[in-house]
């Protein structure tokens, strides 16, 4: 399994938009789970960040997880998010930025193993009402029917 480019790109659309002495803020996905943000700062289910090395202390963009500590309302708190949660990155003054697609969350993901297995031999564990139930809540969801993609897409405003 390839590790995810997000990080990477994020990470580098951080350094441009620094070097380019602008204000990086990302747009994270306040629903996702487990992430440590202040959810008061949320709106719509989307918080904006400021990120730029002035506003912020102790940065740490690992790959699996985005740590720094920051102040709201004069209090300094430690956020922390999956690079998943990430919808956006983008320069205040302009705009300039990268979106991202959202990405499902864990618990859609963990549900995987239970789906029938892709082989021409049937996984015996996998009765067929089951196996047929699980396809048609994948359908209904929009995750096998491609015409049915959620809507979902990034909203970049300029945070002033």
């Amino acid at each position: 399994m390839m590790i995810s480019n997000r990080p990477y790109m994020i990470r580098a659309m951080f350094d441009w938009i620094v070097d380019n002495d602008w204000t990086p803020h990302v747009q994270v996905d306040a629903n996702y789970p487990g992430i440590e943000v202040p959810m008061d700062f949320a709106q719509d289910g989307v918080i904006v960040l400021n990120v730029h090395p002035n506003a912020i202390r102790e940065l740490q963009f690992a790959n699996d997880w985005f740590s720094f500590k920051a102040r709201f309302q004069g209090i300094e708190r430690r956020l922390g998010f999956p690079p998943e949660a990430v919808l956006a990155i983008f320069a205040r003054e302009n705009g300039q930025g990268m979106p991202f697609p959202p990405e499902p969350y864990p618990e859609e993901t963990q549900e995987a193993p239970s789906k029938p297995p892709m082989s021409a031999v049937k996984d015996s564990g996998v009765s067929d009402e089951t196996s047929e139930k699980t396809t048609q809540e994948a359908d209904k969801d929009g995750k096998n029917n491609k015409t049915n993609k959620p809507k979902k897409g990034s909203h970049l405003s300029v945070v002033k």
